[in-house]
């Protein structure tokens, strides 16, 4: 049965993992059928999409997260984290600006279910106008 400090304990693995650039860590941490909303985008479900997410963002960004702020309901079976990423757009992508090294620092969150103490639901959130607007300006290049 999973709990607020077990909850709290895999969230704070999954993104020391994350900054680390450990996707093996990461997908340890998820479920099999894990469920991921990706920011203004589609829901893709397995811990396969979710291994071909990471390496597409992996290629296109550089990204570290800082100031995380973690917060578990009583039983852990619901989580979110707040934090801030610090990026470089290295590829471009399909109807995003063009890429060169710009650098973006953008406020997100991201909400979870954890089912068995494995994270079951990832939904990532963050301004999508914000960051077009920072790796659009003349100045956003590393």
């Amino acid at each position: 049965m999973t709990s607020a400090p077990q909850t709290r304990a895999l969230l704070a693995r999954y993104y020391e993992a994350f900054n680390a650039g450990d996707a093996e860590t990461m997908l340890a941490c998820l479920a099999e059928n894990v469920v991921h909303d990706i920011n203004q985008g589609e829901r893709e479900a397995g811990k396969a999409a979710f291994r071909a997410f990471l390496g597409r963002m992996d290629r296109a960004y550089r990204e570290r997260l800082a100031d995380i702020a973690l917060m578990v309901n009583e039983d852990g079976s619901r989580a979110a984290a707040e934090f801030v990423v610090h990026g470089e757009y290295l590829v471009g992508e399909d109807d995003l600006p063009p890429a060169h090294g710009q650098r973006y620092v953008l406020p997100a969150g991201a909400f979870f279910e954890i089912t068995d103490d494995l994270i079951s639901r990832v939904s990532v959130y963050y301004n999508l106008a914000d960051w077009i607007a920072q790796v659009s300006r003349e100045d956003a290049a590393a």
